[in-house]
């Protein structure tokens, strides 16, 4: 019987998986099977959060694919010389593997293919499993790439989506294969206390939830930062522990405005993983450079830390950074608010913040990370590159009563309505007993200093 080997990356999940379904084709046996990859580790991408929601992810697909007759192989190493040494040892004819986007990923692609085809054996690459559409299937006549979200949602709106694909009843694994065991988060350190669980089981059963009960308040309710109606499902995205083709289907499915504007949000991701696989350099070099003179690490130091700890003096920034280092995950206004502090009020290099993100978020991904914080530094896609976002009016107008900064910023807790979000107009012995800081910029002279810096264009 032949046998293939199906190496999961981004696509931890049994349902709609096209590479386990196309190896299963025949009966064949298969074997699942997992790299832990030394270049993440030794590029610095291990992050303490990310590593415990893959851990749950991968305790689940053992465990699911354990229900159905199989188990999942763990390896650690060069992923190249891992699955060539697992095909070798299942006598596999070939590998399945799900298309990504990352530089790193399109060289991994390109090697792998290369070395197994050194040694007979095929490389079957799928598309639309990790995107609701595939990178290259929609493009401008001009161009490899849509530079611009609008049309890009157009064409995107209209693409059929394929078919969604059970989970396999059972999976056959030959006999043999050694592997480590699957890895927990118990004894990782760093981890944010309210870090969520991950796993398909986790993802499927909160959006059925929330298919059930939070997307029609969607439309209406997604910017209100205390109210949180969003579907906090980023992260079994990022996994692959749910299916984006899945979701787009089972949302349209819901239907209503709520639906609606919640499939532009996932169309929204595929148009950040079009412009990376287009421009690998974006996640790194500005997309469209203004010819910045960032002020760095060394030049901010005190102020960058001041933003990474929550400590700005300006509430709403704060509560934000204090949410995503106890959660490791932060509320999408959120994300834009403290971009745009960083890179347009403190005028600081959006990779410092770029990298902060990534070392706590849960959903921490190259193509959504990267280049919302360049669409928030104006390097990247936005079409009014030099828009800032004042954090007093943004919280006025998301968290109107003060709800959420009381709930991240303890020291106001007792500041009532939305005086929270200016406790610098308090009486002085109200402010002194407070015990949170003065703002470390006035607005004013944070919004001329980068006007003076984009006039050199």
């Amino acid at each position: 019987m032949n046998v293939s080997v199906v190496l999961f990356t981004s696509d931890l999940r049994l349902h709609d998986h096209p590479p386990l379904r196309a190896a299963l084709v025949g009966a064949r046996e298969v074997v699942p099977l997992f790299v832990r990859d030394r270049a993440v580790t030794g590029a610095g991408f291990a992050a303490p959060n990310r590593l415990a929601f893959l851990a749950d992810c991968l305790h689940d697909l053992d465990e699911g694919l354990r229900e159905r007759g199989g188990r999942l192989v763990v390896r650690s190493g060069d992923v190249v010389a891992q699955v060539c040494r697992v095909a070798a040892e299942a006598d596999a004819d070939e590998v399945h593997l799900a298309a990504d986007v990352s530089a790193y990923a399109q060289r991994r692609e390109a090697r792998l293919r290369r070395a197994l085809e050194a040694e007979g054996v095929r490389l079957h690459v799928h598309d639309t499993v990790t995107s609701a559409v595939d990178p290259g299937a929609v493009a401008p006549a001009s161009s490899d790439h849509f530079a611009v979200f609008t049309p890009y949602f157009g064409h995107w709106s209209r693409w059929r989506q394929r078919d969604t694909l059970g989970a396999p009843r059972r999976v056959r694994v030959p006999d043999g294969i050694g592997s480590e065991a699957v890895p927990s988060r118990r004894g990782l350190s760093g981890l944010s206390p309210g870090l969520a669980a991950g796993g398909e089981a986790e993802g499927r059963e909160r959006l059925t939830a929330w298919l059930r009960s939070g997307i029609a308040a969607y439309e209406d309710g997604h910017d209100d930062l205390f109210g949180d109606a969003t579907s906090r499902l980023s992260p079994h995205l990022h996994f692959g522990s749910l299916s984006p083709v899945e979701l787009v289907h089972r949302a349209r499915a819901a239907g209503g405005p709520g639906a609606e504007a919640f499939v532009r949000q996932v169309a929204w991701r595929d148009f950040h993983r079009q412009v990376l696989a287009a421009r690998p350099d974006a996640a790194a070099a500005d997309y469209r450079t203004k010819r910045d003179r960032w002020r760095t690490e060394r030049t901010a130091f005190e102020d960058i830390e001041a933003w990474r700890e929550g400590r700005t003096g300006y509430p709403v920034v704060d509560a934000a950074m204090r949410q995503l280092r106890h959660e490791g995950w932060m509320h999408n206004r959120g994300r834009l608010l403290t971009a745009s502090f960083l890179t347009k009020t403190l005028y600081v290099d959006w990779r410092v913040g770029a990298r902060h993100f990534l070392d706590l978020l849960v959903d921490g991904d190259m193509a959504n990370n990267q280049l919302n914080w360049q669409w928030m530094a104006g390097t990247g896609t936005d079409s009014r590159p030099n828009r800032v976002l004042n954090p007093v009016t943004q919280a006025k107008r998301y968290d109107p009563d003060g709800a959420y900064v009381r709930r991240w910023v303890p020291e106001l807790a007792e500041v009532a309505g939305p005086a929270v979000h200016e406790p610098w107009k308090l009486p002085g012995p109200d402010r002194a007993a407070l015990g949170y800081p003065d703002p470390l910029v006035d607005l004013s002279e944070g919004l001329a200093r980068f006007r003076r810096a984009r006039e050199r264009d």
